[in-house]
């Protein structure tokens, strides 16, 4: 009889010993995150990955977000013309990609476009949407530009009174310091999500891969139109179906060519790129959904990244994908 019920304890303990997928989630930067990953016996609870999550999203907040006056972004953009800031090393670097994004693209992409989005309806200062006038565009633009940015050692420059915007790229951002928290906590296995920006690592408890679906450009409803396996990687789309304003029959999104102070007029409905970096493939989606259809793809192929372009098309959507998504998907 004891020997028996020894053997139904360790039964009983070998269960509770085995992995166990965990959920969690929260709202933030104006929509949400969530987090699934797979704990191991004496692995944290979700209370303290929660806990350990939500403090790197308010340390983000803080440091990133447009829409609150004790943030670092916000008091850069209220210096004047000629002024510096010191910013932490992690707000330098982002500065710094969105300026190789910008000069990459000649301008197209730009981190000082926040002045633009206000005037026609999307930014935080933004009263309602609307097509301005040629005379406040053309004075709005003049407080738009990369080159007035400047990295001098640990502080940012500017050389005349433009704002920054790093709302492109914070997200995936987030993505990259979550994944790296979750490693040190010796999570191996999840997938860290925010505002739609995700990184997957590791398995599922079954040892399945982690399988991200990659959403049709519907307004309507959520479709998906295909079904990728991921580990170690990061699946970040940028599109212009969800926020976007009607007036006179045309169709204004906020995807916006910062060398024209409009927004984008193409048949680019949506892009997904993969890549190791959230940073790099939220950076990069958003640079080639500006880009257009022709001139993203180009520019893909050209520096082998791994996307795939949705185009509007009669009667629905035409996909592209380049060859390095092909392998990417294969795994090679």
């Amino acid at each position: 009889m004891r020997t028996a019920l020894l053997f139904i304890l360790l039964l009983l303990t070998a269960c509770n010993q085995s992995p166990t997928l965990e959920r969690l989630g929260g709202p933030t930067m104006g929509s949400s995150y969530s987090i699934q990953y797979v704990r191991e016996p004496g692995g944290p609870v979700p209370a303290q990955v929660q806990r350990a999550v939500e403090t790197i999203l308010h340390d983000i907040d803080h440091h990133y977000s447009t829409y609150r006056g004790d943030s670092i972004v916000s008091q850069f953009n209220r210096l004047p013309a000629g002024e510096c800031l010191a910013l932490p090393p992690d707000m330098l670097e982002l500065v710094s990609l969105g300026q190789h994004l910008a000069e990459q693209s000649d301008g197209a992409f730009d981190l000082t476009v926040e002045p633009l989005l206000d005037l026609w309806g999307f930014g935080p200062q933004a009263r309602h949407e609307q097509v301005p006038e040629p005379q406040a565009l053309a004075q709005v633009r003049r407080r738009v530009g990369y080159q007035h940015l400047r990295i001098k050692g640990r502080a940012l420059c500017k050389d005349a009174p433009v704002q920054l915007d790093l709302n492109s790229i914070v997200a995936g951002h987030a993505v990259d310091v979550i994944a790296a928290r979750l490693q040190a906590m010796g999570v191996s296995s999840f997938v860290a999500e925010v505002t739609g920006e995700l990184k997957a690592v590791g398995r599922k408890p079954d040892g399945s891969p982690w399988r991200i679906a990659l959403e049709l450009p519907r307004e309507d409803r959520q479709v998906a139109r295909q079904i990728i396996p991921v580990n170690s990687l990061s699946v970040s789309t940028s599109g212009d179906y969800r926020h976007y304003f009607e007036q006179n029959g045309r169709r204004y999104s906020h995807t916006f060519d910062a060398r024209l102070g409009r927004p984008v007029e193409h048949d680019l409905a949506a892009v997904t790129v993969l890549d190791a970096s959230a940073l790099q493939a939220d950076g990069y989606s958003t640079l080639l959904l500006i880009l257009g259809p022709q001139r993203g793809w180009d520019f893909a192929v050209a520096h082998d990244l791994a996307a795939v372009l949705v185009t509007r098309a009669e009667g629905g959507f035409v996909s592209r994908s380049t060859p390095a998504f092909e392998r990417a998907v294969k795994g090679q």
